[in-house]
């Protein structure tokens, strides 16, 4: 199997080694690290957008991403070289692990320039206009590519029925974006009360990390069950 682990925390280091670092960094090295025990063949793509933020959609990029292929200039193709690598190494992905802190109640700026940069017209997403009533087709579907996002956030009491619920623009977006191009199999994982800092916080970092291995566990079960099929 191919992972891809995605971080996007401005945080560089994770913070099981900086106090002041980051929580999703922890989360993502820890999945992938008890991935690999019992799977130690499996490559491990990591594509850190904290410190290599993708660039923003622009003017050319769109004009090159909605011509058609066989109709695109050389600059067109400069254009989406950045595109075309992201979405490669998506494709070729069985498993994404992203790391994607909580920022004003949304995704940080970094992770919504890939997010613009793998939703794309013929590669990831079909448009079809003969179909007015339902023009849109997913082109990731049926690869069996599965989501563990894996979060933090300042306060708390942001998952379903908690008293922030209401603006967590976070966790719905990535799984509502994923979706639209194929990957439904989501799994979400959260730290909260960092800003907190106290004992909340430890217990929210401890239970965070036994829900993670309790995934892995979980989906190297199925991964084993469908190899043996």
């Amino acid at each position: 199997m191919q992972l891809l682990q995605i971080d996007s925390s401005a945080r560089l280091e994770p913070s099981d080694a900086n106090p002041r670092g980051s929580h999703t960094r922890r989360l993502t090295q820890r999945f992938v690290q008890r991935w690999l025990q019992p799977r130690p063949g499996d490559r491990v793509v990591c594509r850190d957008l904290g410190r290599f933020a993708p660039s923003q959609v622009t003017d050319d990029w769109v004009k090159a991403a909605f011509a058609k292929p066989d109709r695109r200039e050389p600059w067109m193709r400069e254009a989406l070289a950045e595109s075309d690598a992201l979405v490669d190494e998506l494709i070729s992905a069985d498993l994404i692990v992203a790391g994607v802190p909580m920022y004003n109640f949304g995704v940080p700026a970094q992770f919504k320039a890939y997010i613009d940069n793998i939703v794309r017209v013929g590669r990831t997403f079909g448009f079809d206009r003969s179909r007015p009533d339902n023009p849109y087709s997913a082109l990731l579907e049926g690869m069996d590519k599965r989501l563990v996002l894996l979060g933090s956030r300042g306060d708390y009491g942001y998952d379903p029925g908690g008293h922030m619920a209401a603006v967590n623009h976070l966790e719905g977006a990535v799984r509502d974006v994923f979706a639209f191009i194929g990957i439904t199999a989501f799994h979400s994982i959260a730290i909260e009360y960092d800003e907190f800092g106290d004992d909340r916080l430890q217990a929210s970092i401890a239970a965070a990390e036994r829900a993670v291995d309790d995934l892995v566990d979980e989906l190297l079960k199925l991964t084993e069950q469908r190899n043996a099929a």
